[in-house]
């Protein structure tokens, strides 16, 4: 004979395949995950931003700096 089948079909070859086959699938998925999932900045932050950018002055600055 010239292939030596297991019984119902299964091998080691076939199972090594298969935990390869789902290893990718599970490294694709986190990958994706990590890739397009940004931490959102704080409201600080965009606040610190808005002023450096001269949107606003800095009475209003600390006013919402207190708020928050």
């Amino acid at each position: 004979m010239m292939f030596d089948y297991y019984p119902y079909g299964f091998s080691y070859f076939g199972m090594f395949f298969m935990l390869v086959f789902w290893g990718l699938i599970i490294w694709l998925v986190i990958w994706l995950i990590k890739t397009y999932s940004k931490p959102s900045e704080s409201a600080l932050e965009i606040l610190k931003k808005r002023y450096a950018n001269g949107e606003m002055s800095k009475r209003e600055f600390d006013q919402i700096k207190k708020d928050i």
